[in-house]
């Protein structure tokens, strides 16, 4: 995100977005594009659909095309997320927490490094927002502590969903935060989250959605400045997927991003 505000100085995208539709299938016809774009700026994978939570495994044919995409693009980072979204049923349309157990643990691991051996790179998990309270043996910072330690993967920390999740189960935002694994963080996400009451009890207090759909949060923004803090300048990326406001805006907010990236520098 670094850069101007005519130009960017890296970008991500979707891995499914640019996917060929089988392995061994033709190339995306955008790829062309994508290629002639990563030949200017760098470039980072982040998937949504290859369930690294899984615990039937992942799949095997989305595991090669995301492969084949990263061999052609060459990309700085490649991520996903601590989630599943895949059953022997079919593809579920979303990322749906893990429960925080020793054996969700172990199949994410064993599913991180099949991951990770066939890209021969590192891969980046990234915390998932978290909606209701999941029977577990350990909290989300300690479990992705184990996670790194277990299987030298990186952090793709997502400081709007430390807040969402925070707000949404009753925990200290900033603790939760401070206990992350902060010494694997190699990339951070922010984003805005929408703030929906109680349609049945006005005086509850409202869930956070991570939503993507609104501007960043001042609270958001404030546990930036803390993570930064921690990891000292990594990439930061603004997500905006709806309800988009003109350039200028995401602008202003990138070039806020930029400067709280500024502040930590040597």
């Amino acid at each position: 995100m670094s850069g101007t505000a005519a130009r960017p100085g890296w970008v991500e995208i979707h891995a499914e977005t640019f996917m060929p539709a089988h392995p061994g299938a033709g190339s995306h016809p955008r790829l062309r594009d994508l290629e002639r774009l990563r030949a200017d700026l760098p470039v980072s994978i982040h998937g949504v659909g290859l369930s690294p939570g899984s615990a039937g495994g992942i799949d095997a044919d989305h595991l090669a095309r995301l492969v084949d995409l990263a061999r052609r693009l060459d990309p700085v980072l490649v991520s996903e997320h601590a989630a599943w979204c895949r059953t022997p049923a079919g593809w579920i349309d979303d990322l749906l927490p893990l429960p925080m157990t020793a054996g969700a643990l172990r199949s994410l691991a064993d599913n991180v490094c099949r991951i990770q051996d066939a890209l021969k790179r590192p891969l980046l998990i990234e915390n998932p927002s978290t909606y209701l309270p999941l029977a577990g043996e350990m909290d989300e910072p300690a479990f992705l502590t184990a996670l790194v330690r277990q299987t030298g993967c990186g952090l793709l920390l997502d400081v709007n969903n430390i807040a969402v999740s925070a707000h949404n189960l009753g925990g200290d935002v900033r603790a939760w935060l401070a206990a992350m694994p902060l010494a694997a963080v190699a990339e951070i996400h922010i984003a805005g989250h929408a703030v929906e009451p109680d349609p049945e009890d006005p005086a509850a207090p409202a869930l956070l959605i991570d939503d993507h759909g609104h501007p960043v949060a001042d609270p958001v923004w404030d546990l930036l400045d803390q993570a930064l803090a921690a990891t000292g300048p990594v990439p930061v990326l603004l997500e905006r997927d709806t309800d988009l406001p003109p350039w200028a805006v995401l602008i202003a907010e990138a070039a806020r991003a930029d400067l709280a990236i500024d502040r930590v520098r040597p």
